[in-house]
């Protein structure tokens, strides 16, 4: 499928999403929404990938935010059919793991589609905020719950409060991201994330997911059913008996994702 304002491919059980606006920073219109919503959904019902690299082009810019020219013209009815937080909902209940590889400016809904994202690598030149107050708005597509599930309520506090704008390092330290490298290496170093995934056994990736997904909605006693449950499915699995039989018998599993 041929798209405008994305690039999409998969490869060796990896897919890559590109955010391609860079002449706006990638920031994210309607258009470019529905754009990424029609690929992650073909992805999901072909089940051709079993990992997930979110980033953006040209090298200045993950995703700057929401393009303001859009936002501008969204009115009560837009907010809430949460145009860009469904997205990210998606990118969060995406089936396989994901991965943002931040190669740049990450505000606004930049930062809460990196939020959504299972694991998030940055480069150096990474940027991170939530500057949304000072355009008379909250960030309303998730950033005011992930964030603080993420780094703390008084860090997420501090920056939506102030809107400051942190770079990689910072990042790192108080938790938003869990890797920094040079820029020229994030795509490597992305791939090779994304690669130690796959070495695992898929299925029990998924269902790990969705327990730890829950874990932060959900009290202790129901979260642990979920993972009891889920728990069950992979002891009745092939990819369980493939994966214990190769351990025992010091060899790499060959697991099939059933």
């Amino acid at each position: 499928m041929t798209y405008k304002n994305i690039k999409f491919s998969v490869e060796n059980s990896i897919a890559v999403l590109t955010f391609d606006r860079p002449e706006v920073h990638n920031a994210l219109n309607f258009e470019t929404i529905q754009e990424a919503k029609t690929a992650l959904t073909n992805l999901a019902a072909d089940d051709t990938a079993n990992v997930l690299i979110i980033t953006g082009s040209g090298g200045k810019a993950f995703v700057s935010g929401a393009d303001i020219n859009d936002l501008k013209t969204r009115t009560r009815d837009d907010g809430l059919a949460a145009i860009n937080s469904s997205f990210f909902k998606m990118v969060e209940c995406f089936p396989c793991p994901t991965i943002a590889a931040i190669n740049g400016y990450a505000l606004g809904g930049g930062c809460e589609l990196a939020l959504a994202c299972d694991i998030r690598i940055a480069a150096e030149t990474a940027k991170f905020g939530q500057p949304e107050l000072g355009l008379g708005i909250i960030p309303g597509a998730g950033g005011t719950q992930r964030l603080p599930r993420v780094v703390g309520l008084g860090r997420a506090k501090h920056l939506i409060l102030t809107g400051e704008i942190i770079d990689a390092r910072n990042a790192l330290e108080i938790g938003l991201v869990t890797a920094v490298v040079p820029a020229g290496n994030l795509e490597r170093a992305a791939h090779d994330m994304a690669r130690r995934i796959l070495k695992k056994g898929p299925l029990a990736a998924r269902l790990a997911k969705v327990a730890l997904n829950a874990s932060a909605r959900v009290d202790l006693d129901s979260g642990l059913m979920i993972e009891t449950l889920a728990q069950a499915v992979c002891y009745s699995s092939k990819d369980k008996l493939e994966g214990m039989t190769a351990f025992l018998e010091k060899r790499a599993a060959k697991f099939t994702g059933t």
